[in-house]
């Protein structure tokens, strides 16, 4: 796969960069369509909502073991996108505090950062703030780096991100 390497972020008047993970540092492989199928999620509503908004507290775990298994799956095959090489270089050599803020469970998270050689300053899963649209886990990040919302950027791929982003008033940059 080729990637364009002219790809820049605009880093213009940032003070700070916060990454999505799946598909905007390492490429993801899970299957949405799968995953809601093995928990009853109809197909057009949030997975994770879905699954906070079971009642019964055995099938509400049925569903969340089903979709960690599905993460840790995914987890051990990440690679690195090279987009995201390109990226993380460019906000290294600016020399700013970069975070990531995710959906992903810790466990996960963490195999996909280590096994792809990737350092942050700060990550956020669902474990530590609701799920993105909510714009929670970036204005947790922002209190800690002490920067205003608006001198921030998120990078993502889909749009939860922009949402989220659009949420906290920080700007956001799809890939």
């Amino acid at each position: 796969m080729q990637v364009d390497t002219s790809f820049m972020l605009d880093l213009t008047n940032i003070k700070g960069v916060i990454f999505d993970l799946d598909g905007t540092l390492v490429e993801s492989s899970l299957d949405f369509a799968k995953m809601r199928a093995e928990i009853g999620c109809p197909p057009n509503e949030d997975i994770l909502t879905f699954i906070d908004n079971i009642a019964c507290p055995d099938e509400k775990a049925k569903a969340q073991d089903i979709v960690l298994q599905q993460e840790m799956d995914d987890a051990y095959n990440a690679k690195m996108l090279p987009i995201g090489e390109v990226m993380l270089k460019q906000v290294a050599q600016a020399k700013l505090p970069v975070g990531l803020v995710t959906r992903n469970c810790k466990q996960a998270t963490e195999i996909k950062l280590s096994n792809n050689h990737i350092s942050m300053d700060v990550v956020l899963t669902r474990e530590d703030a609701p799920a993105k649209p909510d714009p929670t886990a970036l204005l947790q990040i922002a209190e800690m780096w002490s920067i205003a919302p608006e001198n921030l950027i998120y990078v993502g791929d889909y749009i939860y991100d922009q949402q989220a982003a659009d949420n906290a008033g920080m700007r956001c940059q799809l890939v």
